[in-house]
Formats: C-alpha cells, sequence, structure tokens
C-alpha cells in the first residue's frame, strides 16, 4: 500500500481487513515513518508504507523514505501487487506517476484506489474518476474508494485476494 502523505493507506487497510485500529490512522500527513507490516496468513502479508510527499518531517527524512521505497521496490521479491491510494480531490500527482512506473519496471500488477470519495458527490467522483482514467492504463483497476462508507471495499479486497491467490497457486 503506497501513496502520498495522508491520503487514507491506513484507512484503506483497516478497511480491507475489518479491523479498525490495525493500521493507525492520523489527520496529521507523515504517521506512518517506517515500514509496516501485518500478517494476513501464512506467507501473506500488507505492507503499508510510508506516505510520500507532503509531510512535515525534515529534508534528511523524506530522502532516507525515498531511499527505503526505492530499496524496497528493487529487491523485494515476494511484491505481488501494488495498491496505490490518491485522494480524489487532489487527483493524481508526478510522485503517484512515478509509483506506477515503478510498478510496471519490476513487472508488479497495480491498483488505483481514488479514496475519501464520501468528500465528493457522486457525480464529482466519477469525473474525477474519468480524468484519472484518461492517464493511467485501462488494464489498472481503479477504484472508488471511502473507507467510512465502505465503497469500494469488497473491490479492493478482490484485487488484494486474486494477486494473493495467484502468488500462492504459483
Amino acid at each position: 500500500m503506497a501513496g502520498r502523505s495522508n491520503s487514507g493507506k491506513s484507512t484503506a487497510i483497516n478497511a480491507m481487513v475489518q479491523r479498525r485500529n490495525l493500521a493507525r490512522t492520523s489527520k496529521t500527513p507523515g504517521r506512518t515513518q517506517l515500514i509496516n507490516f501485518f500478517e494476513l496468513g501464512a506467507d501473506k502479508r500488507l505492507v503499508d508504507l510510508p506516505g510520500y510527499g507532503y509531510a512535515k518531517v525534515s529534508e534528511s527524512v523524506r530522502r532516507h523514505w525515498r531511499r527505503l521505497l526505492e530499496a524496497y521496490f528493487r529487491e523485494r521479491k515476494s511484491l505481488v501487487g501494488l495498491i496505490i491510494t490518491v485522494d480524489i480531490r487532489r487527483g493524481l500527482n508526478d510522485l503517484d506517476l512515478v509509483m506506477l512506473d515503478w510498478a510496471e519496471g519490476v513487472s508488479v500488477p497495480v491498483a488505483v484506489l481514488l479514496t475519501k470519495t464520501d468528500k465528493l458527490s457522486h457525480s464529482a467522483s466519477l469525473r474525477q474518476r474519468a480524468e484519472v482514467a484518461g492517464t493511467i492504463s485501462s488494464s489498472t483497476p481503479l477504484i472508488l474508494f471511502s473507507g467510512p462508507s465502505k465503497k469500494g471495499v469488497e473491490e479492493a479486497r478482490g484485487v488484494l485476494a486474486a494477486w494473493l491467490e495467484h502468488e500462492v497457486g504459483a
């Protein structure tokens, strides 16, 4: 699970695994500062990466996060998929596109959760989704998502389950 700071990564994790406080959530960007592993079953883990972009942390911490994420994608052989959270009100930015490129570069399937859809009207959410869809590969699952309203939770869970089952059956 990757995304900009405060894009809803931890909320998405909690909603997908149906545990209210498994991943720590905060209104303050940059709270997740380490790579956090959550055991889902035998040899199955969901990983919460530190947010990229805005966070009230020093430049040296930001550089450390970048090196950490680059090493994670370059060296992690067990990575079977990447979910990128994007606050639907903000849309994709350059760092989100870099994450999509990294995933493609290491042949890891990716899905995009457009989070916080409960903050927009249904028609505004659909407009934002169409805008993002025009920027990314048509084969990339693009899910309207809201932890509080549970919108898109089952669809995201299905994507994750398919990746994990594919790896187990490989």
